[in-house]
């Protein structure tokens, strides 16, 4: 629902600064492949850049036994191959998910998180990244980064560019032909959605990020059939009031939690990449695992 609405978003200011511009397809085609190329080359090295970025370093078997053998629990609980483990010298717990699909996969925790975990809560963690791996959520928020940045761009053209590069002389052009009005109607329309554009793009890109979360806990507790552990973890978790510094805004919605300690109210703004933690503990605890796998 949020994607379509993305696309009308799109599809509207689009045709708006097509009859402003009084551009032909191609001009779109070429945008279009730029943002794309962008967002592909981006999503195909995202688990490199997320690495290097948080400072994560390869987790030893010999220093890191435990967090190994639950990494390879998880996985074959969840029918996927072992991600690469990777472990952050921070002491804010916290831990995040990244990798293009399966099979190109890796976990990161700080060693903050593995000060305070036990094994169940830890698992449930794990088990949380790892559902992000397996719905494919990075691919996810690569789709929704690439039409968001068809909009703002198509949105910095129509403000910019229309009104220094002959945007008066074409709409002078045109009214005298007919359909003129019908064009300045969809012309308005298209520049009020541009202005909103920016806002639109955060308020759906964190709508996605929250329920992506909640959709990770059910899955993260359905694998390891354990909802508590997890429920626990996110309580220590809430309890931290630390800022992990080397998050930055286009990272935050990677991290099990905020790495900003933006979620540890009862609700949550529009604009916040994570629910209330709260709400999550919520519903893992009111979680009720049936039929034989929970026997």
């Amino acid at each position: 629902m949020f994607i379509v609405l993305f696309s009308v978003i799109l599809a509207v200011i689009g045709a708006a600064l097509g009859a402003y511009m009084h551009w032909g397809i191609e001009i779109y085609v070429l945008f279009g492949l730029g943002v794309i190329l962008y967002n592909v080359i981006l999503y195909f090295n995202s688990d490199k850049l997320a690495l290097a970025v948080n400072g994560a370093q390869p987790a030893s078997r010999d220093e890191y036994g435990q967090l190994h053998n639950i990494v390879e629990e998880v996985a074959l609980a969840a029918g996927l191959p072992k991600p690469k483990v990777y472990v952050m010298n921070t002491e804010v717990p916290n831990a995040f998910a990244t990798g293009r699909n399966p099979a190109h996969a890796s976990v990161a925790v700080t060693r903050g998180l593995l000060e305070i975990m036990n094994r169940d809560e830890l698992q449930g963690v794990i088990a949380h990244e790892m559902s992000h791996i397996r719905n494919y959520d990075i691919l996810m928020m690569t789709v929704v980064a690439i039409l968001g940045g068809l909009i703002i761009l198509f949105r910095d053209i129509l403000l910019r560019w229309g009104f220094f590069f002959g945007g008066g002389r074409r709409r002078r052009a045109s009214s005298g032909r007919g359909g003129g009005q019908a064009q300045m109607i969809l012309i308005i329309v298209g520049l009020v959605l541009a202005i909103l554009a920016p806002l639109l793009v955060a308020l759906i890109r964190a709508a996605i990020s929250r329920q992506r979360e909640y959709l990770a806990d059910a899955s993260g507790a359905y694998i390891v059939r354990n909802p508590h552990g997890l429920a626990s973890a996110l309580a220590k978790l809430g309890q931290s009031k630390e800022k992990l510094q080397t998050a930055s805004n286009a990272t935050a919605h990677m991290f099990i939690t905020n790495p900003f300690a933006k979620d540890r109210g009862t609700s949550a703004n529009w604009f916040a990449s994570h629910p209330p933690l709260a709400d999550r503990i919520r519903r893992l605890n009111s979680l009720a695992l049936s039929g034989p796998e929970a026997d």
